[in-house]
């Protein structure tokens, strides 16, 4: 009888591990919430067309684009209540060749309400400094002057028939004063809508990205007086004071 009983209980407490291991098998752990950006690149009205596409801009001259580049980095989000948070590690490369680098999706952003984004148009002058880096900020992205120590913010190459020399050369960076092309924009959010971030809840930032206002703005860059900017320098601030002004914009939000 004695030695039954012993069974008998080992049998139970076998079978009782082996239960709550199935459970901890079955268990669903939920995935972090997530926020995507989704950036589309126009010029005004029309979507951007690599090589072939002619565009005019609004003091009158013909371009094409045949290269466009772009950094953004130090993504934050700001809650309703006013706290915020940063994105660690935020820095990404816009090619308009890569379809893919024009979608981004960010894990780990708390689940809250929020009702703004800031980003960095450019890298932040730390990691400018900080030596060869991986990844975006990788120098094998041709965007990093090895003469100067410092990345290229933003390139655009192309065509127009009023430039002195038929090209397009813009190669903006600099982030020593005072031609600092640092910037930093806050694309507001469409009136009345809210960035809600949940376990459950995969919501989708669209963004309009419009190289028209490289050439507009506080300045109106002319390609007959100015088509060649390849380093540090008034030129190059002008270009980032017109691009702070307006070339981001937030279309909508998908709630998903």
């Amino acid at each position: 009888m004695k030695r039954f009983s012993i069974s008998a209980l080992f049998c139970t407490l076998t079978l009782a591990t082996l239960a709550l291991a199935g459970c901890k098998k079955d268990e669903v752990v939920a995935a972090p919430p997530t926020v995507s950006l989704e950036f589309e690149q126009t010029v005004g009205a029309d979507l951007l067309v690599l090589d072939t596409k002619t565009y005019t801009t609004l003091a009158g001259d013909q371009f094409r684009i045949s290269i466009f580049r772009q950094y953004i980095s130090n993504i934050v989000f700001t809650k309703t209540d006013g706290s915020t948070y940063a994105v660690p590690d935020s820095y990404y490369l816009l090619d308009a060749a890569k379809p893919d680098s024009r979608h981004l999706t960010l894990t780990g952003v708390p689940a809250g309400d929020y009702k703004g984004i800031t980003f960095t148009i450019g890298v932040d002058s730390v990691h400018n400094v900080s030596g060869v880096q991986k990844g975006a900020l990788d120098p094998n992205n041709n965007m990093f002057w090895t003469w100067n120590s410092g990345y290229i913010f933003t390139k655009l190459e192309g065509y127009s028939a009023q430039s002195t020399t038929s090209a397009l050369t813009f190669h903006i960076g600099g982030f020593k004063a005072p031609n600092n092309t640092i910037r930093t924009v806050s694309p507001a959010f469409p009136s009345g809508m809210t960035l809600l971030v949940r376990a459950d809840h995969s919501p989708e930032i669209h963004l309009n990205v419009d190289l028209l206002k490289l050439f507009s703005g506080p300045s109106t860059i002319r390609f007959a007086t100015l088509s060649d900017v390849q380093s540090p320098g008034s030129n190059a601030v002008k270009v980032a004071n017109n691009y702070a002004a307006g070339m981001y914009s937030v279309e909508h939000i998908h709630a998903n």
